[in-house]
């Protein structure tokens, strides 16, 4: 079959060197990004760090609200699947980049594929949710992570096409572990970032990442601001990977960094990984950074009110805590999870635990054998 495969973001890009190779072995693929995140600080990297060939097509649309892009990817989509007229059109996740390729494919009556169907939040003011509960109903496979994420689907009338498949960053993870365990990875990732090889010790930081559209407005900001001044402290700095729109938005609302916050460019795959690996903790609004967090055994606050990953919080030994932008719970939560005087001693803990983390590659590979005419 040829499949044309759309991405626009960093975490998809992720997913696609998981999936991708697999896809490739079976099928002709016709990569696509739509450019939503596209710049070489944001997403070029991840072309080099996870093997990832370069796009077959690249569109170049990013900025503007989540409407406007979604207007101009529509019509970019649409020219490039008359143009390729492939067999089907898979996507990944929630994103605007998401919405535009299921909504192009079934346009022109195109089969599509959706990779981590079946996730909710029930929060529909959330866009993510919107475009996931769009995706999953246009979609003839829906390749479902989570036994949870089959249920949602099933209670929405949505049985035929469905594969519980695992998670494909499960995938990668289990693959690069491996790679970053060892806390010497720390001195070459504080020489590049901070210019200093001793910038990062275990347990001596946490790590933290905010992108989400609605952690964006200005009270929003405000609000994860004082909770990261709550967490930063003079003994244990929090990084920062921060995104600029972020940044921009900062900037815009007259907001300023609290001090302990320690910022830095935003960063690939591994350094993310070894980062949060190497960590007190982990704050996050992330879902991928939440399911890394907890395969990784490191705690994790998630800022925000639900998750669609309920699976990483209930499975998780109560070390990933939904706080939401609640200083008060957040404070609470790292004091019971990553007390400051045993947070070293707990990472060191965690760094020697030689546990290998499970690999779904079979169950994704079946997915592609699920791809035919």
């Amino acid at each position: 079959m040829r499949i044309v495969s759309i991405v626009g973001t960093r975490p998809q890009l992720i997913k696609a060197a998981a999936l991708g190779p697999a896809l490739r072995a079976r099928h002709e693929e016709v990569f696509v990004d739509t450019g939503q995140h596209w710049d070489e600080e944001l997403a070029g990297v991840f072309f080099a760090e996870l093997g990832l060939p370069r796009p077959d097509v690249s569109l170049g649309i990013g900025g503007g609200s989540a409407s406007e892009q979604v207007g101009r990817m529509l019509p970019a989509l649409e020219g490039v699947l008359r143009a390729v007229r492939p067999d089907a059109v898979l996507v990944y996740g929630d994103t605007n980049s998401t919405l535009a390729g299921a909504l192009a494919a079934a346009q022109q009556g195109i089969p599509l594929a959706h990779v981590e169907a079946g996730l909710r939040s029930f929060d529909r003011t959330m866009p993510e949710e919107v475009n996931r509960v769009v995706a999953d109903h246009l979609a003839r496979w829906c390749f479902a992570p989570t036994p949870t994420a089959v249920a949602n689907l099933a209670a929405e009338g949505i049985r035929d096409g469905v594969v519980l498949v695992g998670d494909v960053l499960q995938d990668l993870a289990a693959r690069t572990i491996p790679e970053i365990r060892d806390p010497a990875v720390l001195a070459e990732i504080g020489q590049r970032l901070l210019g200093d090889d001793g910038a990062f010790r275990p347990g001596g930081y946490c790590f933290a990442t905010v992108h989400r559209a609605a952690n964006r407005s200005p009270e929003a900001m405000r609000r994860w601001l004082e909770l990261l001044a709550v967490v930063a402290g003079p003994t244990r700095p929090v990084v920062l990977p921060l995104h600029p729109g972020t940044r921009a938005a900062i900037e815009a609302a007259g907001l300023v960094l609290p001090v302990g916050v320690v910022v830095v460019p935003p960063v690939g795959y591994r350094t993310s990984l070894a980062l949060q690996l190497h960590a007190a903790a982990v704050v996050t609004d992330s879902g991928g950074v939440q399911r890394e967090a907890a395969w990784l055994g490191v705690p994790c606050l998630v800022l925000r009110e639900t998750t669609e990953w309920r699976e990483a919080v209930e499975g998780s030994a109560g070390r990933v805590v939904v706080v939401g932008l609640d200083p008060d719970r957040a404070r609470a939560a790292l004091e019971r999870l990553a007390p400051v005087e045993r947070s070293a001693e707990l990472a060191r803990e965690r760094d020697r635990k030689s546990t290998r983390l499970n690999s779904s590659h079979s169950q994704i590979s079946y997915a592609v054998f699920c791809l035919k005419k």
